[in-house]
């Protein structure tokens, strides 16, 4: 398989599982759960980070390691800044916390947002490494199963029947696969960019999971418990490097 179908179908079987487990959670799932499921999302993207990502970018660019740190640097300062300018939104927000993340069509808008950067992240994995796409995809379908489900939570919360709220985050997941084309597109013929594009992947996985998954598990904690979280985070942490391992 050329990494084009390769890229499509990674971005097609995650949106696909990541939405099939979080409507099917939705209807069963204790408030509890989901902040455990956070737990595990944490610990495979600072493990796809740290020992994926970063790795197989300074490996490309070997002679560019100050332009590459800087480049993690000003990635993590952008989200930032894209964070408070309402154009990146990845909060996991709780069940029993209420609609407070805005309209359902501002949520929506979001998360595609989100959904086509996590496709352009995917497809520059898979142009690195193909396995690097493989774990990439893995860790983004274990970050998006609490972020669809606090979708679909909150859509619900909001009033929408579960069937329109299944499509509407089934039309939002589908962002993913045009990112991805357009990540493709964009890389295919500038190798040169891929480390730099691997340390923007990074940075994505680390912002997420230091400004967002770990403040929640923080207040949480009297909610979930300190070994139940810590369990799932070194799962989550060990998860990755096994099945890349593995798939090697």
């Amino acid at each position: 398989m050329t990494v084009l179908p390769a890229v499509v179908v990674a971005c097609l079987l995650g949106g696909l599982v990541s939405l099939t487990l979080a409507a099917l959670l939705a209807l069963r799932l204790k408030p509890q759960a989901l902040g455990r499921m956070v737990a595990f999302a944490a610990g495979t993207m600072l493990a796809a980070a740290w020992l994926d990502l970063l790795p197989e970018a300074f490996h490309l660019g070997a002679a560019q390691h100050d332009a590459l740190f800087a480049t993690t640097l000003a990635a993590l300062l952008g989200f930032y800044l894209l964070e408070r300018a309402a154009l990146w939104r990845h909060a996991h927000p709780e069940p029993h916390g209420g609609p407070a993340a805005g309209t359902p069509w501002v949520v929506l808008l979001g998360d595609g947002v989100h959904n086509f950067v996590d496709g352009v992240l995917i497809a520059a994995a898979f142009l690195a490494d193909p396995w690097l796409g493989v774990t990439t995809t893995l860790a983004v379908v274990a970050h998006e199963v609490p972020q669809e489900l606090g979708d679909f939570v909150l859509l619900l919360a909001a009033g929408w029947s579960k069937r329109r709220a299944l499509l509407a985050n089934a039309a939002s997941s589908l962002a993913s696969v045009a990112g991805g084309i357009v990540g493709w597109l964009a890389l295919d013929g500038a190798r040169g960019a891929l480390p730099y594009a691997l340390a923007v992947a990074a940075a994505s996985f680390l912002y997420i999971a230091v400004a967002d998954l770990l403040p929640l598990l923080h207040r949480r904690r009297r909610i979930d418990g300190f070994v139940p979280q810590s369990a799932l985070l070194a799962a989550g942490l060990t998860c990755i490097p096994l099945v890349g391992h593995w798939l090697h």
